[in-house]
């Protein structure tokens, strides 16, 4: 059903408001997230299946057996991971009876620790899947969830201990994934800064998480949002280039043509140049 307020309530909302209704109504993938109740938790879910079918399914690759989703909640990536892993099929995504549009600021304490051994896992995929978030998240077959901020020491710890397994002693990620941006504040110097800083704390963490490109290995994936912006440029060119082997500037369609948003596809980690 529809959203349409009423008259009384149409009156007290301010314009941004009802430009903000009226594009969401109008919005594909806003459509398509509502339309079934096996839909994804969020809309960027769908920019995410848009990068891996272009970029040569890296989420499916068979050596993938360690991910982190950062800021995941609510957690539309973090399904798209375990179906690309085999945790759960795309056909029942959300049939745990849970509302897709809801409030995951109330998910009940039970519901917080959830891993692979949940009733709800229909099947038994491959590999490890973490996702950080300071709000709670609903479950999802096949995902550690951490209710955390992950710029804290602890958070790498805890990561690393939750991915270690005998065929990843070290803890390490094959694939790291952040979709996160701060809410806007209508000033453009204070919204890139604020870009600018999610980006290098991701990046800090990273540079703890990833595996790194040996003869064996071929070095871990970074997929950052970002918003464009000569600064945001130079963090590409000083910090991300020189520590992978190749680094991808993508809109996916599935991103608003108004959106200063792109992500770095950024594979063949290399570690931090002395």
């Amino acid at each position: 059903m529809s959203f349409r307020p009423s008259p009384i309530l149409h009156k007290k909302i301010s314009s941004a408001s009802r430009s903000w209704l009226s594009r969401q109504s109008r919005d594909p993938y806003v459509k398509q997230r509502n339309a079934s109740p096996n839909a994804y938790r969020s809309r960027s879910a769908f920019k995410l299946l848009e990068l891996d079918t272009a970029w040569g399914s890296f989420l499916s690759k068979k050596d993938i057996r360690a991910v982190v989703d950062l800021g995941a909640a609510p957690g539309g990536w973090s399904q798209v991971v375990a179906e690309k892993l085999g945790w759960v099929d795309a056909a029942i995504l959300d049939r745990d009876g849970s509302d897709v549009t809801y409030d995951y600021g109330r998910v009940p304490a039970a519901e917080k620790n959830i891993d692979a051994s949940s009733p709800w896992s229909s099947k038994h995929g491959r590999g490890i899947i973490v996702s950080v978030d300071l709000l709670p998240m609903a479950p999802i077959p096949g995902v550690h969830t951490m209710q955390m901020d992950f710029l804290t020491p602890q958070a790498g710890a805890a990561v690393k201990a939750a991915l270690s397994t005998s065929e990843n002693p070290s803890g390490m990620a094959d694939i790291i994934l952040s979709d996160m941006a701060a809410n806007f504040s209508g000033y453009k110097t204070r919204d890139v800064e604020s870009s600018l800083d999610i980006c290098q704390s991701v990046f800090d963490f990273a540079k703890g998480n990833l595996h790194v490109a040996t003869k064996g290995h071929r070095g871990g994936t970074l997929l950052l949002k970002h918003f464009t912006h000569p600064l945001l440029q130079q963090f590409r060119r000083h910090l991300l280039e020189p520590n992978f082997h190749a680094v991808h500037y993508i809109k996916p369609t599935s991103s608003r043509a108004e959106s200063a948003e792109g992500y770095w596809l950024c594979r063949g980690w290399k570690g931090v140049d002395p």
